[in-house]
């Protein structure tokens, strides 16, 4: 089983400035911080704040495909996490047919913006990866997370570019 969640944006660890995808679940607020590469970070960046670049970019690619053979996505799923490494699916449907695909969570989730698609994440994942919001006021390892998270603009999150 799956949750759907929201892109909360794009920012930058302030450590290692390395770009990270913020997922955001609306009914808890929890978060799953998920650190990925410059030009995934730019292209969901894009899609968040609704720009179009004058020529297609990869992402942008795949979107007329899809719709050029008549292929539906239908979500994306951010279904496990193994040594540090996240792993996603597309869930893509044609012809009546509902297949999955490996992917990275990053194109999975530009993909996604793109298509209007739904973002899932999945219950293992969640146990695993997810800082609950209240994390906070209980101290330990999701006190740096949280914090870091609060501290950060949701309004600057979608502003990182390359």
């Amino acid at each position: 089983m799956a949750k759907k969640v929201a892109v909360a944006g794009v920012t930058v660890d302030p450590v290692t400035k390395s770009p990270i995808v913020v997922l955001r679940d609306p009914e808890t607020g929890d978060v799953v911080p998920i650190w990925i590469g410059l030009l995934e970070a730019n292209a969901i960046a894009l899609a968040l704040d609704g720009t179009e670049p004058p020529r297609p970019m990869t992402h942008d690619l795949m979107k007329s495909i899809l719709h050029a053979t008549g292929t539906r996505l239908r979500s994306v799923e951010i279904a496990d996490v193994r040594e540090n490494t996240y792993y996603a699916l597309l869930h893509i449907e044609w012809n009546g047919e509902r297949v999955r695909v490996d992917a990275r969570p990053s194109d999975a989730i530009a993909l996604a913006l793109r298509c209007g698609a739904r973002i899932l994440v999945s219950e293992t994942v969640l146990a695993q990866s997810s800082i609950p919001a209240a994390a906070a006021s209980e101290g330990g390892e999701g006190d740096k997370w949280t914090g870091l998270l609060e501290k950060m603009d949701p309004g600057r999150f979608s502003k990182y570019r390359m």
